[in-house]
């Protein structure tokens, strides 16, 4: 039993919490089904999930190498390699030589992908703003609290 093996991480919990157990998997449901229907607004269709993912840490982040984009996406170097081509090939990100070490390459937002990605986040947050419409203000004070709450156990 390693520790990079999740179901062996928390195999007690179903034993010693079976109601914890049963909210973690309901929220856990919840926030895929979420996550699926606002990943679901984007600007240009063809895109994959991975590659918005990319230009947004790009965005949020600055340039970064081949290999941290991989760590950072949990992917392999080769499988980052194609991503990041194809994301080229668009002109959505550009390579360039790093300065202090010409062996590595610099992986980073052309003009066209912060447009790409600053348009993808306006769709959603314009769909959530008129699904949050929908709730009345103490719903969305609950939703407030969650949101802060899901940042916390996205930290770990």
């Amino acid at each position: 039993m390693t520790t990079a093996d999740p179901v062996a991480r928390h195999a007690d919990l179903t034993t010693t919490s079976p109601g914890l157990y049963e909210e973690a998997s309901a929220l856990r449901m919840s926030v895929m089904r979420f996550s699926r229907r606002l990943r679901a607004e984007r600007a240009v269709d063809t895109m994959s999930d991975g590659q918005i993912a990319v230009l947004g840490w790009l965005r949020m982040k600055g340039p970064h190498t081949l290999g941290e984009l991989a760590e950072r996406e949990r992917v392999s170097a080769p499988s980052m390699n194609r991503t990041v081509n194809c994301l080229e090939e668009w002109g959505y990100v550009t390579r360039t030589p790093d300065e202090d070490d010409r062996r590595k390459v610099n992986i980073a937002l052309s003009d066209a992908g912060h447009d790409v990605i600053t348009e993808t986040a306006r769709l959603r947050d314009a769909w959530l703003e008129a699904t949050l419409s929908e709730f009345t203000p103490a719903e969305r004070e609950t939703l407030a609290q969650a949101a802060a709450l899901l940042a916390r156990i996205s930290e770990r």
